[in-house]
């Protein structure tokens, strides 16, 4: 069975992409067959993995508006052995207006997924927002993972996913849905930090990461040239906790 994950934050840099591409890599680095989709118009998946996103098509907009079109005809492959990626450009921008009035618009990525063969794993990379496109994500997949970045609106932004989860749950029947991680990320060691990282794990008890992903120029620089960390720095501070967390991924499968 095709394990589903979607790394989900309506607030902006939180490390969403940055988990996405180097937890999907470290998967297909064990032998998995993963694919990446990348579900934020920015297209930064893409442009991680080196792809121009502009100059490449079909990408998810077309697969999600194209009823004809084949969810395996938008798949790429990568450098990285076992990894495939579908890519996200500014056009997914227009999804929202254009599916509005379907009937079938929440379920536009499902229906396009479930009829994709021969992957262990599926991740998902959000945008941040809380809009159609994230809805699609959570009626796609089974698991998510919200990274949080430790400031001071942090709490707002996991509870604003905790509603949207239960209700996705409750209004449409998805009873398989749920929060399995949640991720600090963007730690400095100050006392606000701290502070905030107590709230989540009094909050989300065990189901906080113990791994934190903390500040890592390593990890940065990687993703401007296009690779991931294990490709850039493998022995890095960076790579340490990015498999720490990876591990921890792989014990909450079910």
């Amino acid at each position: 069975m095709t394990r589903k994950i979607a790394f989900v934050n309506e607030k902006g840099g939180s490390c969403k992409t940055t988990l996405a591409l180097n937890i999907s890599s470290y998967l297909a680095g064990r032998g998995e067959k993963v694919l990446l989709i990348d579900m934020d118009p920015q297209g930064q998946v893409g442009k991680g993995l080196g792809f121009d996103v502009a100059a490449t098509s079909p990408t998810m907009f077309e697969l999600l508006t194209d009823p004809e079109l084949p969810a395996a005809d938008a798949v790429f492959a990568t450098e990285i052995d076992n990894l495939d990626v579908i890519l996200a450009n500014k056009l997914l921008v227009d999804f929202a207006v254009t599916a509005a009035a379907d009937d079938d618009r929440l379920l536009k990525l499902k229906n396009k997924l479930d009829a994709l063969t021969g992957y262990d794993a599926i991740v998902v990379d959000s945008p941040p927002s809380l809009g159609l496109i994230t809805m699609n994500i959570m009626m796609a997949v089974d698991e998510i993972i919200i990274p949080v970045s430790l400031t001071y609106f942090a709490l707002d932004g996991c509870r604003e996913i905790d509603n949207t989860v239960a209700n996705v749950r409750e209004t449409y029947g998805h009873e398989n849905l749920r929060i399995s991680l949640v991720v600090p990320t963007l730690y400095r060691r100050t006392r606000l930090a701290d502070a905030i990282l107590a709230r989540l794990r009094e909050f989300y008890g065990d189901r906080v990461s113990q791994a934190v992903i903390g500040f890592n120029v390593a990890i940065d620089e990687a993703q401007s040239f296009g690779k991931t960390i294990w490709e850039y720095a493998p022995k890095s501070r960076g790579a340490q906790m990015l498999e720490a967390l990876a591990q921890e991924i792989i014990a909450k499968k079910d």
